[in-house]
């Protein structure tokens, strides 16, 4: 009878040469059915062992392992090397060519509101005002009180104010943080406050949320006139033309004197008088709530539509297109 081991040397060495020729995956899967399969040749071997000697069983149990185990090998050296071969092509058709121009990519671009922000934030900056930031949801005390802003003012009223609880709201305003700067802030102090406030209105020139830009100054030897200057300077600053604007008397429970600032916009082809905000001289009860001693200090402070300069700045005559998230609207800017 032959030996069952010189079949296993010879089968090995036709199954290394047989993965060695295999072109590809399935050749590979081909070459491992036929020999370790389960009508592979190494399979006949194993299941002739009962015809075998008794004393050659293990023999021929531990060489059948043996080549198993290297014809194993032998395959997954093979399948790394067709893997390797398959990856290079995939990536020999995928290369790009650095030198084509590439294609048009569709840019965004900054919101009116921002860019107009950004330039008022720029131009106060370099006048040597500090940014100062604060809390969207406040408490009646930094919002009304503080602020001198009495009991019975519509401005409290639910019908003004969103209001979470009694005590707290959403910033009708900016000016709640002025009250934390000067509690935190010794004079003489220049900051202004950007930032997103909230009141129930809406129609073509007011928003329920909408954003402000207040200036305050704290310092001795300061007056009206002063604010009138730099208000101006603000003005000519962002239209970089003379725009025609005016100081109205008014009344805020937190300046005294006070003045409503208008400028001149254009709508449907006419122009009118269009409400930027208000500006004044800030009152005593308000450097009292902080500790200030109105005797020797004095504020002066305005707050300004952000949303409204960008009407006025881009010719826009509804406030409303400003937050309706309209691509072709914003396209234009």
């Amino acid at each position: 009878m032959k030996s069952p081991l010189v079949d296993t040397d010879q089968i090995l060495a036709e199954a290394v040469a047989a993965v060695g020729k295999a072109a590809d995956f399935h050749a590979l899967e081909m070459v491992k059915s036929t020999y370790l399969g389960k009508k592979g040749k190494l399979t006949d071997i194993l299941r002739g062992l009962a015809e075998a000697e008794e004393s050659e069983r293990p023999k021929i149990g531990q060489a059948v392992n043996l080549v198993k185990e290297k014809i194993i090998n032998a395959i997954d050296v093979r399948f790394q090397i067709l893997k390797t071969a398959e990856v290079e092509a995939s990536l020999k058709l995928e290369t790009i060519d650095v030198t084509l121009p590439p294609r048009g990519q569709a840019l965004g671009s900054l919101h009116p509101i921002t860019k107009i922000q950004r330039i008022l934030v720029d131009f106060f900056v370099s006048m040597g005002f500090v940014v100062v930031e604060g809390p969207e949801v406040e408490t009646e005390f930094y919002n009304f009180t503080a602020l001198n802003v009495p009991l019975h003012h519509p401005a409290r009223a639910s019908s003004d104010t969103f209001y979470f609880d009694k005590n707290t709201l959403l910033r009708t305003q900016t000016s709640p943080v002025q009250i934390r700067a000067m509690q935190k802030m010794q004079p003489p102090l220049r900051i202004i406050c950007p930032g997103k406030v909230f009141r129930r209105d809406s129609d073509a020139t007011h928003s329920p949320m909408f954003h402000q830009l207040e200036m305050l100054i704290v310092d001795e030897n300061v007056n009206f006139g002063n604010l009138k200057w730099i208000i101006s300077k603000f003005i000519d600053h962002l239209f970089k033309e003379k725009v025609e604007y005016r100081f109205r008397p008014s009344y805020f429970p937190f300046t005294e004197p006070s003045a409503e600032v208008d400028i001149k916009w254009k709508v449907g082809g006419s122009w009118r008088w269009l409400e930027l905000g208000g500006s004044g001289v800030v009152h005593p009860n308000v450097l009292k709530a902080v500790n200030i001693d109105p005797k020797r200090y004095r504020g002066l402070a305005f707050g300004f539509g952000i949303d409204r300069l960008a009407m006025s700045y881009y010719g826009i005559e509804d406030i409303r297109l400003l937050f309706d998230s309209d691509l072709q609207f914003l396209q234009q800017f």
